[in-house]
């Protein structure tokens, strides 16, 4: 298959392990094994897509019981929720295929900052693009809501754009439920490549709990865990810690290797008001985007703010709600497994930006600012904590790492991009495990 490196001959196979299983770790993987025997540490478990339907959380939502958006993991194991310093609500995967699993499956190229630091991905992404389906024929199928929503953005002149998605249109029943877990299997996420590492031999050892970097003299000789509740040791020839924006750093600074204090989470916030039969909550999320300077304005019903937001009072299907996703300054880090994230004036002002245009966009649909309410100001997409620099550009390898552990995620980000990472993270991930493997692998 493109892009995958061949197994050594004659030779004895050394080991990787990879730790996360999302869009960085499952990339990592897939292109990783054959040249290497690949083991893949994953804190969660297998992921399913919330089985139940949802009566449940709205009956608990009616009785006051649902007052804290950590309760999620309670109905949905494979959501994590956290909060920073500041009460901004941290939403993560905890599974296989990580968060790609309860992303919207968009498929944006976002590589400028990195071409300018002299990293060039174009063979990645074409050889994601011959991976992976990227569509945008879900526009046939949008609701009327959804419609009305983007000839007002038309009409504004603010030139909406349909979202491509890692999706096979055919198999989508736009129940909406794409942050639960796709039902059908129509969106493509991590697993896909996580599968495919498998096939070829690779081992996924889910449950595990990733606590350090064991080494010595400079050089990591695997990664220490606990799975199950009894610790263990992973050799490893070569690590690549692929755990993410949040769990990355946190590895590293029990490993004594300290982050930047650079961490950008891509914060969102949806505006949303009382529509009778809007019905987007039953729609394809994210169906298309106005992209802004500093910000982009979206269709999405938000579950999380629906169920625990006492603001969010109209029943799902009645209720229209447009998402400002901003990129935030990197200010803030991750210490002690906790991120502290404060938000600078800039970054209010770009989400005020971003509000007054829903509120304008939803005026323009008879919606005035009076009836409007806000969501919960929450996150998904953290990095930025060990940003890429020129100096790397070739070797993709910062030098406060021990020489043979290499990270593959969002960490490596110079800075925020304010839009959908994962296919940018997954070609960033491949070009980082072909210098790992061009260095380590023979």
């Amino acid at each position: 298959m493109p892009g995958r490196f061949p197994p050594p001959g004659g030779r004895s196979v050394k080991r990787a392990v990879v730790v996360g299983s999302g869009a960085a770790g499952a990339a990592a993987a897939a292109a990783l094994q054959g040249t290497f025997a690949v083991t893949v540490l994953e804190r969660g478990g297998e992921f399913r897509p919330y089985g139940f339907g949802l009566a449940l959380p709205e009956r608990l939502k009616r009785l006051g019981l649902l007052f804290d958006e950590r309760m999620i993991r309670t109905l949905f194991p494979a959501m994590r929720v956290s909060r920073t310093d500041g009460r901004m609500v941290l939403v993560r995967g905890t599974a296989t295929g990580g968060t790609t699993t309860l992303a919207t499956a968009n498929a944006l190229r976002l590589d400028h900052d990195l071409r300018d630091l002299g990293i060039d991905l174009d063979r990645e992404f074409e050889e994601l693009g011959r991976e992976i389906p990227v569509t945008v024929a879900h526009r046939a199928r949008w609701r009327e809501s959804t419609r009305a929503i983007f000839e007002a953005c038309r009409d504004m002149g603010l030139d909406p754009r349909p979202m491509p998605k890692m999706a096979e249109p055919d198999r989508c029943t736009s129940c909406g439920r794409c942050i639960l877990g796709c039902p059908t299997g129509a969106k493509w996420d991590a697993r896909r490549f996580l599968d495919e590492a498998r096939t070829r031999g690779a081992e996924v050892v889910t449950g595990c709990a990733v606590a350090a970097l064991a080494g010595e003299r400079g050089r990591a000789t695997g990664v220490l865990a606990k799975v199950k509740g009894r610790r263990r040791v992973f050799a490893a020839d070569l690590v690549v810690l692929a755990a993410g924006g949040l769990g990355t750093p946190a590895v590293l600074e029990r490993s004594g290797i300290r982050c930047e204090q650079r961490l950008f989470v891509d914060p969102v916030l949806c505006v949303a008001a009382e529509w009778p039969g809007a019905r987007l909550n039953r729609d394809v999320p994210m169906p298309f985007a106005v992209q802004r300077d500093g910000f982009i304005v979206s269709p999405y019903f938000d579950f999380l703010s629906y169920f625990f937001n006492r603001r969010w009072r109209p029943k799902p299907e009645d209720t229209v709600s447009l998402m400002v996703k901003f990129a935030d300054e990197g200010r803030g880090g991750v210490s002690g497994g906790k991120a502290r994230k404060p938000l600078t004036g800039a970054d209010r002002e770009r989400l005020a930006s971003g509000r007054r245009l829903c509120e304008d966009i939803l005026a323009r649909l008879g919606v005035p600012k009076a009836r409007t309410f806000p969501g919960t100001l929450n996150a998904g997409h953290p990095g930025g904590s060990l940003p890429l620099t020129a100096a790397e550009a070739g070797t993709l390898h910062n030098p406060v790492l021990p020489a043979n552990v290499y990270v593959a995620d969002s960490t490596l980000l110079p800075r925020s991009l304010g839009n959908p990472p994962s296919l940018t993270i997954m070609a960033l991930a491949r070009k980082v495990s072909r210098a790992a493997a061009e260095r380590f692998g023979g």
